[in-house]
């Protein structure tokens, strides 16, 4: 796996900074710092900053070909993430399912929406072999 001295980046336009917090800190970000233009998460361990930007918010998401997420190693970790997601009644875009089904790719996977309309996957692989 990787080292912990490196964190992946992600910048997504966000139209709203409160509801934006208010999703992510639901789904069990921590908020690292806020400004006037931006706001900045521990997402699970990598950095999401949301930066204002209304007018380039897409209007009906789209699973394909723009999404990002977490493929969690571990099923616990997953189930949690889906209860939460649940009991916070963060809304879902796609809900849970299972994907390639008796096949070696096999994984569970639900997305979530987030005000913005990015789209956000959840995923865990049966097999570990198969994350890459």
């Amino acid at each position: 796996m990787r080292d912990k001295n490196k964190v992946f980046h992600l910048a997504i336009p966000c139209k709203n900074l409160d509801e934006t917090v208010n999703f992510y800190e639901k789904l069990g970000c921590k908020l690292a710092r806020r400004y006037q233009d931006r706001v900045t998460f521990d997402f699970f361990g990598d950095q999401v900053v949301c930066h204002l930007n209304p007018d380039e918010i897409d209007e009906i998401p789209k699973m394909y070909p723009r999404h990002s997420g977490i493929t969690f190693t571990n099923k616990d970790e997953y189930e949690t993430c889906l209860r939460l997601a649940m009991d916070e009644e963060l809304p879902f875009f796609q809900e849970e399912m299972v994907r390639f089904k008796g096949k070696p790719e096999e994984h569970l996977t639900f997305f979530l929406v987030d005000p913005a309309n990015n789209l956000l996957e959840f995923k865990y692989y049966h097999d570990i072999t198969m994350v890459y």
